[in-house]
């Protein structure tokens, strides 16, 4: 990836175009190729400072979540995240609703490379009944926050057998500015080599689409998996807020 910082939403977008909308406008060959390169890719600005700051402020509204997470007590690392009720906020919704179709194709190629199945249909309330109806039930959609010290560990959002391949973190506040450290992490478990680290900064606004569980990459024999896990470098200052959007409901 590369370390240019795309442009800040202007103040003005709410009112012309709204989050789903910035989701569309996004180059999706040149994520997907991205994605296929690294497992990960950068988009460019989805949401104003504004509206982060409007879902950061939600983390305190118990109303909107079923769950808390204390990282530190189940040694996921130290922090803790809070995992939304279905009834979503409408934002959160949409950008979700937005992502879905852009990834499939992404999703369905993956899987056709690796010679798996792609029970993905086209629709994402579909997709998500045919999870409730194998026992994941419960919202996998997330307020992540971190302060100082704060970190997650290495991992796989994976809940159970019905699995989307790709998802993604919104940044909500500025890095170097509400916080330092803090980089999104991830490993790649290569076929007969040692594992590569790769790192990215998610700015204010902006999405990060990365895989669940791994990619396909090419060997001479055809395809192979890549196994992957992501997390977060140590916080050193401030407060590290993120959306974190899951296309898979959990068990």
């Amino acid at each position: 990836m590369n370390d240019t910082t795309p442009a800040t939403v202007p103040a003005g977008a709410p009112a012309a175009v709204r989050p789903g909308e910035r989701v569309g406008q996004q180059d999706w060959t040149a994520l997907a190729r991205e994605l296929g390169e690294f497992g990960h890719a950068l988009t460019g600005p989805l949401l104003t400072p504004a509206e982060c700051r409007e879902l950061a402020d939600l983390y305190d509204r118990e109303e909107h979540f079923r769950t808390t997470v204390d990282m530190a007590r189940h040694r996921f690392g130290s922090g803790q995240y809070r995992y939304f009720t279905h009834e979503l906020p409408e934002v959160v919704a949409e950008l979700r609703a937005a992502f879905y179709p852009r990834l499939l194709p992404v999703a369905r190629d993956w899987a056709d490379k690796l010679g798996r199945p792609a029970p993905w249909p086209d629709d994402l309330d579909a997709w998500v009944r045919m999870c409730h109806e194998a026992g994941q039930t419960r919202s996998a959609q997330i307020l992540l926050r971190y302060g100082p010290g704060d970190w997650n560990a290495l991992h796989r959002d994976v809940f159970g057998e019905m699995l989307f391949p790709l998802q993604v973190v919104i940044g909500l506040d500025a890095p170097g500015t509400d916080f330092t450290g803090g980089e999104f992490v991830m490993t790649e478990q290569r076929p007969r080599a040692q594992s590569r680290g790769s790192s990215a900064t998610v700015p204010q606004g902006h999405g990060l689409v990365f895989t669940t569980r791994d990619r396909p990459v090419a060997s001479k024999r055809g395809w192979s998996n890549a196994p992957m896990r992501h997390g977060v470098s140590t916080v050193r200052t401030g407060l590290r807020r993120t959306l974190g959007l899951v296309f898979h409901d959990a068990a």
